[in-house]
């Protein structure tokens, strides 16, 4: 299964308890609040497991480059910040307010056209078992 969200990742900002209240908000804590919102419309009925899921987040190259340059870079690693544990703390954060219960995932950070993020998620043995048995049922006569 794979889960596309059409937003730029962002990096979690470091806040403060003066982030809660302050008026206008920072940038940061603003773009991180817009990023957050338009995954949770994005994210409809999608449920993470808790270990095996890939992420790969599609970083927008910019405008400035060539289309040479575009082409030879497009799905590239990225190498540059964000780092990629600020791209999964504040994709998991926005999405599950608490993410304790996650222990296991393969996170990947490349270029891209535009940003993007896509999780994909290899079915369990149960669900493999399960989809199976539905094929052999759709099979008899």
């Amino acid at each position: 299964m794979i889960k596309i969200f059409n937003v730029d990742p962002i990096g979690k900002p470091r806040m403060t308890q003066r982030d809660k209240w302050l008026n206008p908000p920072r940038q940061c804590v603003e773009r991180y609040w817009a990023f957050k919102d338009a995954l949770n419309r994005q994210k409809e009925d999608f449920e993470l497991p808790e270990n095996g899921a890939h992420i790969i987040f599609c970083m927008p190259m910019p405008k400035s480059w060539s289309k040479k340059k575009r082409r030879e870079m497009d799905r590239q690693p990225h190498k540059q910040r964000p780092d990629v544990d600020n791209l999964y703390k504040a994709f998991y954060d926005s999405l599950y307010g608490e993410d304790s219960q996650f222990w296991d995932a393969r996170v990947t950070k490349v270029w891209g056209e535009f940003g993007q993020i896509s999780v994909v998620i290899k079915p369990t043995r149960e669900q493999l078992e399960k989809l199976v048995e539905v094929i052999r049922e759709s099979l008899r006569p």
